[in-house]
């Protein structure tokens, strides 16, 4: 009967731990690290020269001239090209004072990252960096952010200004169903089109995975409404894992805004295929929506800190001024 003896149960690994994030930063923390990590770093690169570098043409008129290799076509003056017969182009003066809009998605999908930090840790950290660089030369520095904790900032000046900014953005999502209707990227571009009354530079910072609809329609044609008279720039934050899915056999992922749950076979060479496709032709979209509204694009990803990217950025914007 030795049989029907019954077998030793076999030892159960315990259920892997959950990883432990340590609690975010505090806003006045987050700024002092990111002013001596971050900020001095950029200092030579940037000194007396932040505003030409990041900002675009401003509205003041300052003369029209002979157009020259390398100047911008949008900048072409038509009436006086028409009338002498050779291409003039309009020189724009720098406004004096200058504000500068920080638009943050807060939505589920910013609450992930597999490297150095979350997407919206790092969404923290440019808007940081951008507030410090932008308060300290006596600027107006604003805020909107879209998503459950959506919420704004008026445009102020200085390090108070900074750390209202960083607040807001370490601002929880109450529970309950959103509302409001600056939840998403386009009602987001929309308001801030009606907000802003004078020209701006302004930072639209999500991971863009909201898919881009085709001829211009919803959140596109919104952002082009909006580059048509601010200076935007685009900043994707993406981690690793989205651009190149990982063989790491079977996963189950889940959609943090729908909830809704998948299991992949991640061994399978086609199904990594599928994801690469998929992966390539959205960011082929996005590129040529921002080209078509002609907003530049800064990529961040979560396995790196910010200052390359941000350099390689400034140099490529300082190498196409006139």
């Amino acid at each position: 009967m030795t049989f029907l003896r019954r077998r030793p149960a076999r030892p159960v690994p315990p259920p892997p731990r959950a990883e432990v994030r340590p609690p975010p930063e505090l806003p006045a923390q987050l700024l002092r690290r990111l002013e001596f990590k971050v900020v001095r770093r950029l200092d030579g690169f940037l000194f007396g020269d932040y505003r030409g570098l990041f900002y675009g043409p401003s509205l003041d008129l300052a003369e029209v001239r002979e157009y020259q290799p390398g100047d911008e076509v949008r900048r072409i003056d038509w009436n006086v090209t028409a009338r002498s017969g050779r291409l003039h182009v309009r020189q724009y003066q720098e406004e004096r004072e200058l504000t500068t809009w920080l638009l943050v998605d807060t939505s589920a999908s910013m609450n992930f990252g597999t490297r150095r930090v979350l997407k919206q840790d790092l969404a923290r950290e440019f808007a940081g960096v951008a507030a410090l660089i932008v308060t300290r030369h006596g600027d107006r520095l604003g805020a909107l952010t879209f998503g459950p904790a959506a919420g704004m900032a008026t445009p102020r000046h200085g390090r108070a200004q900074a750390l209202a900014v960083m607040a807001l953005l370490s601002r929880q999502a109450a529970p309950g169903p959103v509302s409001g209707d600056r939840t998403t990227l386009e009602a987001a571009l929309t308001t801030a089109g009606h907000l802003m009354r004078r020209r701006s530079l302004v930072f639209v910072v999500s991971d863009f995975l909201e898919a881009v609809p085709p001829g211009g329609r919803g959140w596109t044609g919104a952002l082009g409404r909006l580059a048509q008279r601010h200076d935007v720039v685009a900043v994707r934050i993406s981690d690793p894992v989205e651009r190149a899915l990982p063989d790491v056999g079977g996963l189950r992922v889940r959609d943090p805004e729908t909830g809704e749950e998948l299991w992949l076979d991640t061994s399978s060479p086609q199904v990594r295929a599928a994801h690469a496709r998929l992966v390539e032709e959205r960011d082929s979209a996005l590129r040529r929506a921002l080209r078509a509204a002609r907003v530049d694009l800064l990529d961040l990803g979560t396995e790196r800190d910010p200052v390359g990217p941000l350099l390689r950025f400034v140099s490529a914007r300082r190498g196409r001024r006139p």
